[in-house]
């Protein structure tokens, strides 16, 4: 399974004595590592399975697409199954004595819900600038706004940005025309500050960031943990092969976008200190790195959907490495251009990508429709259709829609059509 190679050059210029493993073990480690081989469980899913979820995955991607479910809500049932949506919402929105708010939106690896815990590790100067950071301009231009910004949250947050907007022009002394800024200045400051940590999202409104200071959101003790950017970039690296498993470099530092020098100098500790152990996987180019807890189940049985922005393939190269699946979001690609659809989720099935689907939820009609439906070249077509049917009817009653219609376009089509009527 595992055995010893000859040396090879890892970051830093070190020479190492390092283990090689196959492609099949690396993707082993993987599917574990992101919770794939923890069965999913008998009993409706409560707060301790989200906990279990979050252990492994560590964030939650955020994304603005509802064509079938908002990305934030899929991982968890991709590993769990059927869920209340209001776990996650509980988690990340709301906070109680009894049930403490899990999540807290950062960027990390792009707008993501992350653990409150980590929250000082994101700030710590070990992630690459964020995109916010091209609105530092207007930020310094009008320092006023900034300061009336912050000052509406403070009185009237959680609140969105259209509302600081028209509070701002109801209680300015001058009209709004002659004040030098627009909505879309006010929205980009909002997101400035988000950016930069004195905002953070307090609730949200369907799918509208409700704005608030983030001396509100956060406990003390989390917002008065000072972190440097170099034991910033180690612990998050740490999280990142955790949560991989068995990785390369760029690997770890896309997880929470690093900076890559910052990345760099952290894998190279991390070795030092014996939490990442130098591998090399057949296949693979670059060298690797495996996390010392990841284990290597002998089978990851079971099937999943997968929505584009799961963090077991949104690194679409690392994808290909490890599945042999090319996979690319074609959202903004024309229709007729498009190969697989517009929203395409891949199939997991016992720990191999075996196909893909396009879906809708048609909320209106009370469908959940399948697009487009394709196979991989060595899959058996009878098998995928049937274990596919079966996942996409717990789908549907999980977003509370009665059928599940197929479209007559994709390899896979007409066999899951037959399966599913």
């Amino acid at each position: 399974m595992i055995k010893c190679r000859g040396r090879l050059s890892y970051p830093g210029g070190i020479i190492r004595t390092v283990q090689t493993m196959s492609a099949d073990v690396a993707r082993r480690i993987a599917l574990a590592a992101q919770g794939f081989a923890d069965a999913r469980p008998a009993s409706p899913p409560t707060r301790r399975h989200l906990q279990r979820v979050l252990s492994r995955v560590r964030l939650l991607q955020l994304d603005s697409v509802n064509v079938a479910v908002r990305a934030h809500y899929m991982p968890v049932f991709s590993r769990l199954g059927a869920y209340p949506r209001e776990l996650v919402d509980d988690a990340a929105w709301s906070h109680s004595a009894r049930k403490p708010r899990l999540l807290v939106e950062s960027w990390a690896h792009e707008a993501s819900l992350v653990p409150v815990a980590d929250w000082p590790l994101l700030r710590s100067g070990a992630k690459k600038v964020g995109w916010w950071h091209h609105h530092t301009a207007i930020a310094e231009r009008q320092p006023g706004l900034v300061d009336d910004i912050l000052a509406v949250v403070k009185e009237l947050g959680p609140v969105g940005a259209g509302a600081i907007e028209r509070a701002l022009v109801a209680g300015g002394p001058r009209a709004k025309d002659h004040w030098g800024w627009n909505w879309s200045e006010v929205k980009k400051v909002c997101e400035y500050l988000f950016g930069v940590g004195a905002l953070t999202t307090g609730a949200r409104r369907g799918f509208e960031r409700l704005y608030d200071l983030t001396e509100r959101v956060l406990p003390p003790e989390v917002l008065s943990r000072s972190v440097t950017a170099e034991e910033g970039a180690r612990e998050l690296v740490a999280g990142a092969a955790a949560a991989l498993g068995v990785a390369t470099e760029p690997d770890l530092r896309d997880y929470y976008r690093l900076a890559p020098e910052r990345s760099r100098q952290a894998v190279s500790e991390l070795v030092e200190e014996g939490v990442l152990e130098p591998v090399a996987v057949r296949g693979w180019a670059a060298p690797a790195y495996r996390h010392v807890s990841a284990r290597v189940p002998r089978a990851v049985p079971g099937r999943a959907l997968l929505c584009p922005f799961d963090p077991l393939i949104w690194e679409r190269a690392r994808t290909e490495r490890i599945f042999d699946f090319h996979y690319r979001i074609e959202i903004y690609v024309p229709e007729a251009k498009r190969v697989h659809g517009y929203y395409v989720f891949p199939f997991l099935l016992d720990g191999e990508l075996v196909g893909r689907v396009d879906l809708k939820a048609d909320r209106a009609a009370g469908v959940l429709r399948v697009q487009a439906a394709h196979s991989e070249p060595t899959a058996d077509h009878g098998r995928v259709a049937v274990e596919l049917a079966a996942e996409l009817r717990h789908m549907a009653d999980w977003l509370e829609l009665d059928d599940v219609a197929v479209a007559p376009r994709g390899d896979l089509a007409p066999a899951l059509k037959a399966v599913v009527r």
